[in-house]
């Protein structure tokens, strides 16, 4: 536990990737299994317990000192197992003994969740501070310590001759701890077998910059950007015959439980790359209709004649155990329609291809969908997709290959109202914002949405700043900021779009905020109204 412990704290303090790398590939190199594998596990987000939760924590914690002091520590702090690890109260002659990140799996594991608090407090009890701290990071999950997934993967491939593009490829049919992985990376074992149905680590785009219109129109391709969720749909037939199929998130994680009309209508051996999309009597609906379907615990017939899922199409990755990857965009595409125009008869449809000369054609497009993509697709087009012809399909994000155009984003003008402290590198500022507009028929505002990023470094200082000198009450973490008509910190809120709430006093959540710009040049009073986003709700 010392040593993950200590990769954790230099890590966090990393600022440098390859930097973060040789620390990742010293650490995999140093410890065994399946040690390291856990620790790998943690790092790529694949290693969850699921009954302990932060709430419980909480409750040890309070069991150990005031309860008081540990709220207005945590308010300090910012961060709960930075907070836990600091306060908590063990027993110096039994700190740092011996405890293995396979003790702590493998107790959880063997443990009833009655005597799960108790065993989380024997463990604190056994480490210091820091062992304490990575050990709660580890069990809650939030390690925040700026290394993704691909970035840890990445640093596998520093152990031998496979590369991150090869380690990916099998990454989906391995589990924790990854024995077979690492065997098969350093030489000591056969590549790990990918199984009949597989996940492609998907091909993600840049936005579009005003520079990028330098670049030749004819080399691309344009498509809508649908407002859903992407996905992949797999199936395939194993060596005995016996039909698979799959429906895959974009991070790889196995959904098709949650939609099981559309798993079974994967009568085919392919994989496709699309958006996760609901369709009613031929017409798409927006996201909102989407996340209906979303939060349902369960899914009944109803919940499937209510929300049909469908799925748009904008790649095919593999036919007949042929993989296509390798292949330009121009040449999947010949592929794919073919594909299409055979199983027309499944819940799945190609992404029509826009038509274009010039990028000011283009351009027309991404501002009026309606027009060109028909009134029907209208609600669930929130931009165009770019793609040269020439590109294959490449696992990440890789330059010069694919683009995101988006909508122009809507626009209110919001009052600040409550204000939170970040977490992590932001544990010392208030930077997480609540703010509402006016009701109209009374001079009071409600909250209409959250944000916590958008503007910069300077600006948040400003921000933290006014937090600090016009805070009129605090519950707990939060404060409550002053905001009368002529004194308030008024935000231009940029979002993506709005749906119906019924836990936000407004009746409407945005959908994405973020602060556009801090409009200083604002009194509250002449903020927006309630009636402006309710007349947007209703358009869209």
């Amino acid at each position: 536990m010392n040593r993950f412990a200590a990769l954790l704290d230099r890590l966090a303090y990393e600022p440098r990737r390859l930097g973060k790398l040789a620390l990742l590939a010293a650490y995999f190199r140093e410890t065994p299994d399946p040690d390291r594998g856990w620790a790998l596990a943690a790092l790529t987000g694949e290693l969850s317990f699921k009954h302990l939760k932060p709430a419980m924590i909480r409750a040890l914690v309070v069991e150990r000192c005031d309860e008081k002091l540990f709220a207005l520590s945590y308010d300090f702090v910012g961060d709960l197992a930075e907070t836990v690890a600091l306060i908590w109260e063990s027993e110096p002659s039994r700190a740092n003994a011996a405890l293995s990140l396979s003790d702590i799996v493998e107790g959880v594991e063997a443990t009833a969740k009655k005597d799960l608090p108790a065993l989380i407090a024997l463990w604190l009890d056994r480490l210091d501070e820091n062992g304490r701290w990575a050990l709660l990071k580890l069990i809650t999950g939030a390690l925040r310590i700026g290394v993704s997934a691909r970035l840890a993967r990445q640093a596998l491939a520093h152990l031998g001759s496979a590369s991150v593009e090869d380690i990916e490829d099998v990454w989906h049919a391995a589990s924790p701890p990854y024995t077979d992985v690492f065997a098969w990376i350093e030489g000591k074992g056969p590549r790990p077998q990918s199984g009949a149905v597989r996940f492609h680590p998907p091909m993600l785009s840049h936005a579009w910059e005003e520079r990028d219109e330098a670049l030749a129109p004819e080399d691309f391709a344009a498509e809508w950007k649908w407002d859903g969720i992407r996905v992949q749909a797999a199936a395939a037939r194993d060596a005995h015959g016996r039909a698979h199929a799959r429906l895959y998130s974009r991070t790889g994680d196995d959904i098709s439980k949650s939609f099981p009309d559309l798993v079974e209508a994967f009568a085919f051996d392919a994989v496709l790359d699309g958006e996760l999309l609901i369709r009613r009597q031929g017409r798409i609906e927006s996201f909102n209709t989407l996340q209906q379907r979303l939060n349902r615990k369960s899914v009944t017939a109803k919940t499937i004649s209510e929300f049909p899922a469908y799925i748009c199409v904008y790649d095919i990755l593999s036919e007949n155990g042929r993989d296509l990857r390798t292949l330009s965009f121009q040449e999947r595409r010949t592929i794919l329609e073919d594909f299409a125009a055979a199983h027309a008869d499944a819940p799945i449809g190609l992404s029509p291809l826009i038509a274009f000369k010039a990028w000011e054609d283009l351009q027309a497009a991404r501002a009026d969908p309606a027009h060109y993509a028909g009134d029907s697709a209208f609600d669930a087009v929130e931009g165009v997709m770019i793609k040269r012809w020439a590109s294959p399909y490449l696992a990440g994000r890789p330059k010069g290959h694919w683009w995101k155009w988006k909508r122009d984003p809507h626009t209110v003008d919001a009052v600040l109202l409550y204000a939170q402290r970040g977490h992590g590198k932001r544990s010392s500022f208030y930077s997480d914002y609540t703010f509402g507009v006016w009701r109209d028929d009374a001079e009071e505002l409600v909250p209409v949405g959250k944000a916590y990023f958008g503007f910069t470094d300077e600006e948040l200082i400003q921000i933290d700043k006014f937090v600090r000198h016009h805070t009129q009450s605090r519950f707990g973490p939060v404060r409550e900021v002053t905001h009368a008509p002529d004194e308030g910190l008024v935000f231009e809120v940029a979002f993506e779009g709005l749906q119906r709430s019924s836990r936000h006093k407004s009746g409407v959540a945005m959908r994405f905020p973020r602060i556009a710009r801090i409009r200083w040049d604002k009194a509250p009073r002449d903020a927006d109204r309630l009636s402006a986003l309710t007349a947007l709700l209703r358009e869209t």
